[in-house]
C-alpha cells in the first residue's frame, strides 16, 4: 500500500498564549499542497507480531528511527489493538525542520495506512486522538483540507478559502529552525486581524494584514529566509511568507513565473494550486 503524505503551508500564524500543559495556543490557517513524501507499508511475513522495520531513502533524516513518526504511529496503534509486523519504506522529499509538516504527515498517513491495510474498525475520534499524541499538526493531516486551527492546532474548522489558479513557489534555505528556540523568542498576543477575518481580505492585501509571528526570530537566525521572502515580492508574488516556525518560504503568484535564477539553489517545489 503506497500513499503520499502531503505537506502544508500556514497562511498566517500567531501564538496567542501559553498553556498549563507546556504547549502554546496558536491561531493559523493550514493549507495543504501537492508536495509530498512517499510511504509504502507491507506486511512482514515470518516475523513475530508487533515489529516494524523502517527503511529510509531520499533526504537524509537525522536521529534514531525510533523517534520517526512512522515508527511511533505504528507503536501507538500496536499498543491499542496489536498489529502484525510490517516493513515501511519512507522516501523523504519534504525537508525536516522546514515548517511544512512532513513528519506529521508521515505519522498521520501511517495511522491511516495501517487502519486500511488490516481492516481495523477504530472510530475516527480515536484515530484523531492517536494523531494528536504524535504531534499537534497530525490531526489536520489525517484528511488534509484547508482549515482554521486553534488550541495546539487540533481545534479545526473547515475554511472555504481557495487558492485555485495561483502558482506556488517553495524554497528551503538548507537548514531548519529549532522549534523550541522559536517558541522561546516568539511574540505572544492576539493578531490585529484574525485568520478568519483574513479570509475576507483580497490576497494582495495579505502582505500587510497576514503575518507569521515566527518570522522575526527566523530572520535574525537565518537572514537568507528574509532575503528569499523579499526576493519573491520583487519577482511579483502577491503574497510571500515563511511557513510554520521555519524555515521554508513560499510565494503565491497570480501568473506563471520563472524561478529566479538567484534562488534556484534553494528551490524545492512549484505547482499550480
Amino acid at each position: 500500500m503506497v500513499v503520499f503524505p502531503a505537506a502544508k503551508i500556514n497562511l498566517g500564524l500567531y501564538v496567542t498564549g501559553r498553556r498549563e500543559d507546556g504547549y502554546h495556543n496558536i491561531e493559523t490557517l493550514f493549507y495543504p499542497i501537492g508536495f509530498s513524501d512517499i510511504l509504502e507499508v507491507v506486511p512482514a511475513s515470518g516475523r513475530a507480531e508487533g515489529n516494524i522495520d523502517l527503511i529510509l531513502s531520499g533526504i537524509p533524516v537525522e536521529g534514531s528511527p525510533d523517534t520517526n513518526l512512522v515508527v511511533r504511529a505504528y507503536r501507538l496503534l500496536n499498543e491499542k489493538v496489536g498489529l502484525p509486523s510490517v516493513q515501511a519504506y519512507l522516501h523523504k522529499c519534504i525537508p525536516t525542520g522546514s515548517g511544512l509538516g512532513g513528519g506529521s504527515a508521515d505519522g498521520a498517513s501511517m495511522l491511516k495506512v495501517l487502519t486500511r491495510l488490516f481492516g481495523l474498525e477504530i472510530p475516527a475520534a480515536e484515530i484523531f486522538s492517536l494523531a494528536l499524541e504524535l504531534g499537534s499538526d497530525c490531526p489536520l493531516l489525517l484528511d488534509p483540507q484547508p482549515a482554521f486551527a486553534l488550541g495546539r492546532g487540533e481545534l479545526l474548522e473547515a475554511a472555504s478559502i481557495s487558492l485555485n489558479g495561483y502558482y506556488l513557489l517553495l524554497f528551503h534555505p538548507g537548514t531548519g529552525i529549532s522549534t523550541g528556540e522559536a517558541y522561546k523568542h516568539v511574540q505572544i498576543g492576539n493578531p490585529a486581524v484574525s485568520v478568519k477575518q483574513s479570509e475576507e481580505i483580497p490576497i494582495p492585501g495579505w502582505r500587510e494584514a497576514v503575518k507569521n509571528v515566527f518570522e522575526p526570530f527566523a530572520f535574525e537566525q537565518q537572514p537568507l529566509i528574509k532575503e528569499i521572502r523579499n526576493r519573491l515580492y520583487e519577482c511579483g508574488a502577491v503574497y510571500a511568507s515563511m511557513t510554520g516556525s521555519g524555515s521554508a518560504v513560499y510565494g503565491l503568484f497570480d501568473h506563471e513565473t520563472e524561478i529566479p535564477a538567484d534562488l534556484m539553489a534553494w528551490f524545492i517545489w512549484k505547482e499550480r494550486l
